[in-house]
């Protein structure tokens, strides 16, 4: 036995060099930790201490499998503030994953983060990283997403010498100049969009969707625009020399020849003009005199009374009764006699006019909206009812019902929501107990988004909401989000920022009084910003001084990216920091102003369902986590 067991001596002796390396090595890797630990503000704990093991203690770390190397830090939505110092993450030199996403870090990031040698994975988005991308990466990169932030410069060229490179995300940032060609054959997924990128995409990536490239404005080439199309060269101007010029006979002859062509153009003009005139005369007399109303169906009236309209029908005249317009497929089954018979409660007066809940004699409960400052005639009024009657069809829209026009009366008729709109259960029930929780809110917001890309969608390019404020978010038994009012600024004869609610118009829209989906955008922009911050779009700063909710936001993330910006009722859901951060990124990006830099409203669905679906898929209910923590480890 003395004999077997000999050999075992020496080979302790072998192992007595190596331990103090691997116990250094670990060492090393906890005081970098520490040192990360408290230099970068953090709101929820850690539990970072040199009492209880790294790697099966400490939140967010992992270990490899014999535990003396960290090789994966999880840190999500942990309210990680400031900048990240040199000289701790990055001394970790076995580090394979790194994720710190949905937080508050800001400034540059450390050169010897993305360069750890062993590092394959890297999260950063949702932050607010600013400055140029690293020349120096780890070659061995697989992922790497640096989305929603505030990078610039060129995208670096070093991105090409990532031979493994699977998944690189960078939309939502501020890169410009041309794309490389990265010629990547492990390439699988890409997203670009929503840079300043310019420049024909390289052949090498023209496989990927439109969506890669997208909010990309100068950018062409498959699979966007052709780059031949996208924006031609101006017309060369050639000036005439001396020898060119005609004498005076020669001008003079021109100068009557060219007196003659002006008239004939004068004359030719004037008769196509008269007989335009002419066909648009005709056209409206056979409008007038034509019955049909497209998708619309008129309800004749039993008979008429002659009692005196009350409230909302002030202006109906005898003769008209017979003129309420029901939309296609409306279950109601009552006349304007009955409607003007209703008993009649204020609910508030908006931006086009005075709304009304009517309760009719069979305890039907509609809401009667009377319009003001109508600036069309009965013709135009009747197309574009047909056009909302049309693009309402969605479950995220409130829905018209019937309508009512006459020279002196114009009536909407829609479905009562006796749950109120969003505005009054975010503001309303302040110091009451009764407030919105996360998920609610996620979930109107999403319903909201949901209703406006389907305007868009349907109702064409020039069709617009043009009137998007928390008021006009009408909530549902469920709370779901549905928007009202739309398509209703054509009608007015104050098209532009005045047809808004304060604080929600685009900068544009305040210049050139015109509406567009991307001011739309902009509008729902701020709604999720009341929403996440619990403040009105015009906020008071005191002394008569007031600022718009979206430079008060820029200036406070500007000045110290904290969750101080966040509604104070929200941070009862300790575990719903990395959802807030990523809307408020959602919001940020919206109000951009730049117009091309703005997302569409689908891509704005999309955002929303995967923080919403994330959510689903690794956290409680909102009420499950007001006071539970979580260990879960994503990406």
């Amino acid at each position: 036995m003395k004999l077997q067991s000999f050999p075992v001596v020496p080979s302790i002796f072998l192992l007595l060099p190596i331990l103090p390396l691997i116990i250094g090595d670990l060492n090393s890797d906890r005081q970098a930790l520490l040192d990360f630990a408290s230099a970068v503000p953090h709101i929820r704990k850690l539990n970072w201490n040199s009492f209880v093991s790294v790697c099966s203690s400490w939140v967010g770390i992992a270990c490899n499998d014999d535990g003396t190397r960290v090789i994966a830090i999880h840190l999500p939505g942990f309210g990680l503030s400031d900048r990240i110092p040199a000289n701790t993450i990055g001394k970790l030199d076995a580090l394979r994953v790194l994720s710190l996403r949905s937080n508050f870090l800001i400034g540059s990031l450390p050169s010897d983060i993305p360069s750890i040698p062993s590092l394959q994975s890297l999260y950063l988005q949702h932050n607010n990283f600013s400055g140029e991308i690293l020349t120096s990466l780890s070659a061995n990169l697989n992922i790497l997403d640096l989305s929603f932030n505030s990078f610039t410069g060129n995208i670096s060229t070093a991105i090409k010498n990532l031979p493994r490179l699977t998944a690189l995300s960078l939309q939502f940032n501020s890169f410009f100049g041309a794309i490389p060609d990265l010629n990547l054959s492990r390439l699988k997924q890409l997203n670009l969009s929503y840079n300043m990128l310019n420049g024909s995409i390289p052949f090498s990536l023209q496989k990927f969707p439109i969506s890669s490239f997208t909010g990309n404005s100068l950018l062409c080439g498959p699979p966007l625009t052709d780059c031949s199309m996208s924006s031609p060269a101006p017309s060369p101007i050639y000036l005439p020399s001396p020898s060119t010029i005609p004498g005076k006979q020669n001008a003079g002859h021109n100068k009557k020849l060219g007196v003659r062509a002006i008239v004939a153009i004068a004359m030719g003009g004037s008769s196509i003009l008269f007989l335009l005139v002419l066909v648009i005369f005709f056209c409206c007399l056979k409008k007038k005199n034509s019955d049909g109303t497209g998708v619309l169906k008129v309800k004749a009236a039993n008979g008429g009374r002659s009692e005196k309209p009350e409230d909302f029908g002030s202006g109906v005249q005898e003769a008209e009764k017979n003129k309420l317009v029901f939309f296609e497929g409306c279950a109601y089954n009552f006349d304007l006699e009955d409607l003007l018979r209703a008993s009649a409660e204020v609910l508030g007066k908006g931006s086009y006019g005075t709304t009304y809940k009517a309760v009719l004699d069979e305890g039907i409960m509609v809401v009667v909206k009377r319009l003001r400052e109508i600036g069309v005639g009965k013709s135009e009024f009747e197309q574009q009812m047909e056009v909302l009657g049309r693009v309402g069809q969605h479950p995220n829209i409130v829905p018209l019902r019937a309508y009512y026009y006459s020279n002196d009366e114009k009536l909407l008729v829609s479905d009562n929501y006796p749950m109120g709109s969003f505005s009054a259960l975010l503001h309303g029930n302040r110091g009451t107990g009764r407030t919105l929780d996360w998920d609610s809110r996620v979930k109107i917001s999403l319903g909201t988004a949901k209703g406006i890309a389907h305007i868009h969608s349907e109702g064409g390019v020039k069709f617009t909401h043009g009137n998007i404020k928390s008021s006009n978010i009408l909530l549902t038994q469920d709370l779901d989000g549905c928007i009202s009012d739309f398509g209703l600024t054509p009608l007015t004869n104050f098209p532009g920022p005045k047809s808004r609610g304060p604080g929600y118009s685009a900068p544009e829209v305040i210049e050139t009084r015109k509406s567009t989906h991307k001011s739309d955008v902009y509008s729902f922009g701020v709604l999720l910003l009341e929403m996440l911050t619990g403040q009105a779009p015009v906020k008071s700063l005191g002394h008569d001084d007031a600022v718009d909710l979206p430079r008060w936001v820029r200036s406070v993330v500007r000045e110290e990216w904290t969750a101080e910006v966040f509604d104070p009722e929200l941070t009862r859901y300790q575990n719903a920091e990395e959802e807030m951060v990523q809307m408020l990124q959602i919001a940020l990006a919206c109000v951009t102003k730049a117009p091309d830099m703005r997302p569409t409203m689908s891509d704005v669905v999309r955002l929303i369902e995967e923080i919403q679906q994330s959510e689903f898929d690794t956290w409680p209910s909102s009420e499950d986590r007001k006071s539970k923590d979580s260990n879960v480890q994503t990406p």
